[in-house]
Protein backbone atom coordinates (compact mmCIF):
# COMPACT_ATOMS: atom_id res chain seq x y z
CA UNK A 1 0.00 0.00 0.00
CA UNK A 2 1.24 3.50 -0.81
CA UNK A 3 1.09 6.49 1.17
CA UNK A 4 -0.94 9.72 1.21
CA UNK A 5 0.50 12.81 0.63
CA UNK A 6 -1.46 15.77 1.79
CA UNK A 7 -0.58 19.85 0.80
CA UNK A 8 -1.83 22.96 2.50
CA UNK A 9 -1.10 25.10 0.05
CA UNK A 10 -0.22 28.78 0.47
CA UNK A 11 0.98 31.93 -1.99
CA UNK A 12 4.45 31.74 -0.57
CA UNK A 13 4.59 28.44 1.27
CA UNK A 14 2.87 24.56 1.45
CA UNK A 15 2.59 22.48 4.48
CA UNK A 16 3.30 19.10 3.44
CA UNK A 17 2.17 15.52 5.45
CA UNK A 18 2.38 12.01 5.11
CA UNK A 19 0.89 8.74 6.04
CA UNK A 20 3.04 5.73 6.93
CA UNK A 21 2.72 3.07 4.16
CA UNK A 22 -0.16 1.48 5.78
CA UNK A 23 -2.38 4.72 5.79
CA UNK A 24 -2.68 4.84 9.67
CA UNK A 25 -1.09 7.88 11.03
CA UNK A 26 -0.61 11.27 9.60
CA UNK A 27 3.03 12.61 10.37
CA UNK A 28 4.33 16.58 9.26
CA UNK A 29 6.51 16.23 6.89
CA UNK A 30 8.31 19.46 5.65
CA UNK A 31 6.96 22.55 4.73
CA UNK A 32 8.19 23.65 1.19
CA UNK A 33 8.25 27.27 -0.54
CA UNK A 34 5.33 27.23 -3.22
CA UNK A 35 7.38 27.91 -6.50
CA UNK A 36 9.85 24.85 -5.55
CA UNK A 37 6.73 22.17 -4.65
CA UNK A 38 6.41 20.71 -8.26
CA UNK A 39 10.13 19.94 -8.18
CA UNK A 40 9.91 18.82 -4.35
CA UNK A 41 7.03 16.63 -5.26
CA UNK A 42 8.54 15.10 -8.57
CA UNK A 43 11.74 13.69 -6.25
CA UNK A 44 9.44 12.83 -3.39
CA UNK A 45 7.63 10.78 -5.81
CA UNK A 46 10.56 8.90 -7.56
CA UNK A 47 11.64 7.93 -3.79
CA UNK A 48 8.13 6.82 -2.60
CA UNK A 49 5.00 4.86 -3.42
CA UNK A 50 2.44 7.86 -3.41
CA UNK A 51 -0.85 6.32 -4.18
CA UNK A 52 -3.45 9.96 -3.23
CA UNK A 53 -2.32 13.00 -2.68
CA UNK A 54 -4.70 15.50 -1.04
CA UNK A 55 -4.88 19.30 -1.32
CA UNK A 56 -6.54 21.66 0.53
CA UNK A 57 -9.68 23.56 -0.47
CA UNK A 58 -9.83 26.56 1.47
CA UNK A 59 -13.33 28.17 2.02
CA UNK A 60 -14.76 30.60 3.43
CA UNK A 61 -16.90 30.28 6.89
CA UNK A 62 -19.67 30.67 4.85
CA UNK A 63 -18.34 28.10 2.13
CA UNK A 64 -17.61 30.07 -0.51
CA UNK A 65 -13.54 29.92 -1.77
CA UNK A 66 -11.19 31.82 -0.33
CA UNK A 67 -8.78 33.95 -3.05
CA UNK A 68 -6.51 31.91 -3.30
CA UNK A 69 -8.21 29.27 -5.06
CA UNK A 70 -7.41 30.62 -8.47
CA UNK A 71 -3.28 30.17 -7.62
CA UNK A 72 -4.67 26.31 -6.87
CA UNK A 73 -6.53 26.07 -10.06
CA UNK A 74 -2.65 27.16 -11.76
CA UNK A 75 -1.15 25.06 -9.80
CA UNK A 76 -3.55 21.67 -10.17
CA UNK A 77 -3.11 22.06 -13.99
CA UNK A 78 0.27 21.89 -13.80
CA UNK A 79 0.41 18.81 -11.39
CA UNK A 80 -1.91 17.49 -13.59
CA UNK A 81 0.34 17.81 -16.36
CA UNK A 82 3.40 16.53 -14.72
CA UNK A 83 1.85 13.61 -12.83
CA UNK A 84 -0.94 12.47 -15.01
CA UNK A 85 -1.25 9.15 -13.29
CA UNK A 86 -1.29 10.56 -9.74
CA UNK A 87 -5.09 10.45 -7.92
CA UNK A 88 -5.55 13.63 -6.27
CA UNK A 89 -8.55 14.61 -4.26
CA UNK A 90 -9.94 18.45 -3.00
CA UNK A 91 -10.68 18.35 0.68
CA UNK A 92 -11.87 20.97 2.79
CA UNK A 93 -9.39 22.60 4.78
CA UNK A 94 -11.66 25.20 6.58
CA UNK A 95 -10.06 26.25 10.27
CA UNK A 96 -6.83 23.76 10.25
CA UNK A 97 -5.10 27.10 10.60
CA UNK A 98 -6.36 27.69 13.52
CA UNK A 99 -6.39 24.10 15.05
CA UNK A 100 -2.64 23.72 13.93
CA UNK A 101 -2.13 26.91 16.19
CA UNK A 102 -4.06 25.91 19.10
CA UNK A 103 -2.60 22.78 18.77
CA UNK A 104 0.78 24.13 19.20
CA UNK A 105 -0.32 26.10 22.23
CA UNK A 106 -1.62 22.87 23.91
CA UNK A 107 1.75 21.29 23.24
CA UNK A 108 3.29 23.92 25.35
CA UNK A 109 5.48 25.66 22.61
CA UNK A 110 7.10 28.86 23.35
CA UNK A 111 5.52 32.02 21.64
CA UNK A 112 8.53 32.67 19.63
CA UNK A 113 8.41 29.29 17.97
CA UNK A 114 4.33 29.70 17.39
CA UNK A 115 5.41 32.52 15.11
CA UNK A 116 6.75 29.77 12.64
CA UNK A 117 4.65 29.99 9.43
CA UNK A 118 5.95 27.41 8.37
CA UNK A 119 5.51 24.98 11.40
CA UNK A 120 1.72 25.95 11.12
CA UNK A 121 1.42 25.05 7.96
CA UNK A 122 3.18 21.42 7.94
CA UNK A 123 0.69 20.89 11.25
CA UNK A 124 -2.48 21.87 8.86
CA UNK A 125 -1.42 19.64 6.39
CA UNK A 126 -1.17 17.33 9.24
CA UNK A 127 -4.52 18.18 10.82
CA UNK A 128 -6.01 17.85 6.90
CA UNK A 129 -4.57 14.20 6.60
CA UNK A 130 -5.81 12.71 9.88
CA UNK A 131 -8.87 13.91 9.64
CA UNK A 132 -8.93 12.65 5.90
CA UNK A 133 -8.18 8.85 7.70
CA UNK A 134 -10.42 9.43 10.47
CA UNK A 135 -13.31 10.19 7.98
CA UNK A 136 -11.93 6.63 5.71
CA UNK A 137 -12.30 4.18 8.90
Amino acid sequence: MGRILALDYGSKRTGIAVTDSLQLIASGLTTVATETLLEFLNTYFESETVTLVLIGEPKQANGSHSLIEGEIQIFLKDFTARFPQMQFIRVDERFTSKMAFQTMIDSGLKKKQRQNKALIDEISATILLQDYLNQKT
